[in-house]
């Protein structure tokens, strides 16, 4: 049994594979202050759920944009797992080259995603992640991962609308019958989700244009569901791309 987690900077997903098959998955908040015996607790009661224990893992790897809680995640994984964890960065074959500026300061989780997105799909590419932030990653028909787009994730913009407006409530994310809202939270949510759905399909009809060819786009993270279903250009919603990305990762670095 391999654990793979990914740590976001809202949320800490983590899954078990058994023979590549996805036995459960979990998602935490993440914690920058807890520590390794910390995270080890409220794992361990996660897996109590199934009767697994901690002698059942045999590897793992992590992937990180949160660099504070990886240390803390690498430590548990050292002391309850008796494994050493693969960790996501330099050094680590993926199987795809990148071909931007600075591949160093490239987000772990989008690495990742383009991994598990050529693996099962093929090339040319768009993969669309609805997380903290909205990313766009665009890969190549060889498998290149050439760049992309970052926007504000759905949830911390709808946060900042709370906050920085006094009269403005918080309101759940939801698709609305109609764009004209009757009062202020049907306002809000029409103005949220439509324009959200707006974003993805400009952006992504300017990357495909850039790269050309045929292109498929596939969505992934916690609302991709949601805003999928009115976007004209999502092809497909893969909402386990991480966490297979990190296996095929694990496989590839065992050999």
């Amino acid at each position: 049994m391999i654990l793979v987690i990914d740590i976001g900077n809202t949320n800490i997903v983590l899954g078990v594979y058994q023979d590549r098959e996805l036995m459960h998955y979990w998602r935490i908040s993440t914690e920058k202050n807890n520590t390794s015996d910390e995270y080890a607790s409220t794992i361990k009661n996660l897996f109590s759920f199934h009767d697994w224990s901690f002698s059942n893992i045999s590897g793992a790897i992590i992937s990180s944009v949160v660099p504070p809680v990886t240390p803390a995640l690498e430590q548990m994984i050292k002391k309850y797992f008796s494994v050493t964890p693969i960790i996501v960065g330099p050094g680590v074959k993926t199987g795809i080259s990148i071909n931007i500026d600075n591949p160093r300061e490239l987000g772990a989780d989008r690495i990742v995603n383009a991994v598990a997105a050529y693996t099962k799909y093929g090339g040319p590419l768009v993969i669309v992640d609805f997380g903290t932030a909205t990313t766009f990653c665009a890969v190549s028909e060889k498998g290149e991962y050439l760049g992309g787009a970052i926007a504000p994730g759905i949830g911390i913009s709808t946060e900042a609308l709370y906050q920085k407006a006094s009269k403005l409530p918080r309101v759940e994310i939801i698709k609305t019958k109609n764009v004209i809202g009757k009062n202020t939270v049907n306002g809000m949510q029409a103005g949220i989700y439509h324009g959200f759905c707006g974003q993805i399909d400009r952006i992504v009809e300017l990357m495909k244009k850039e790269l050309g060819g045929k292109i498929k786009v596939i969505a992934t993270g916690g609302l991709a569901e949601l805003i999928a279903g009115d976007s004209k250009m999502i092809d497909m919603i893969d909402p386990f791309l991480t966490l297979e990305g990190l296996l095929y990762i694990y496989e590839r670095n065992l050999r």
